[in-house]
């Protein structure tokens, strides 16, 4: 069971981490202290369901035909192994997150509204979270521990920008944060990886 919420964990961190338009957004509304803890709570949400969708949805198929599940596992290494690989680049020559002005306070239903485009319109959310998160999580032990993982991930990150904005906007703004927490995703998806050809 630990180690199934473990991989859930390890994944979703991995994946979440990396500077993206759901990241910044987030982090934009925290510095302005704007609904900034309804965006959060609502990335956590959205990214919740679609994990659990791919987990349950693809475990069911999965589980039926050991053709889909080696694809499914095999995918899964190489999308690790390149996603790992282009953490690395990014370390390499990392970038800081800019962060806008705001042009005033808006209400809660178009900060949500924004936030659920920038959650839901990303066809990255779809390939990360549903296909890539829910075909890994498909194959684990106990695939329920596993996506309390990955829900565990995005509320502890998605809470840390949320709370932490103000204390973590000089950090981060310097691209060592970034070199550093690329090198992390990196080390977690290569893991990941390892770990799925030696249960092949």
């Amino acid at each position: 069971m630990w180690q199934s919420y473990l991989n859930g964990l390890l994944v979703a961190f991995g994946l979440i981490m990396a500077i993206g338009t759901q990241n910044a957004y987030v982090l934009a509304q925290s510095l302005r202290r704007e609904h900034h803890l309804s965006v959060a709570l609502l990335c956590i949400v959205c990214d919740a369901v679609l994990v659990a969708a791919g987990v349950f949805g693809l475990a069911n198929v999965l589980a039926h035909n050991p053709t889909l599940l080696a694809v499914a596992r095999w995918g899964g290494v190489m999308f690790l192994l390149w996603y790992g690989s282009k953490a690395l680049r990014r370390a390499v020559s990392p970038q800081s997150l800019q962060q806008g002005d705001a042009d005033g306070q808006r209400s809660r239903r178009a900060v949500l509204l924004t936030a659920l485009a920038v959650t839901l319109l990303n066809p990255h959310v779809y390939l990360d979270t549903v296909l890539l998160i829910g075909s890994l999580g498909a194959q684990q032990a106990e695939p329920g521990a596993y996506v309390a993982g990955a829900a565990s991930a995005s509320l502890l990150w998605f809470s840390t920008l949320a709370i932490g904005a103000a204390w973590l906007a000089p950090w981060l703004a310097r691209p060592a944060t970034w070199r550093l927490l690329d090198l992390m995703v990196a080390v977690m998806m290569f893991s990941i990886a390892v770990q799925l050809i030696r249960t092949a």
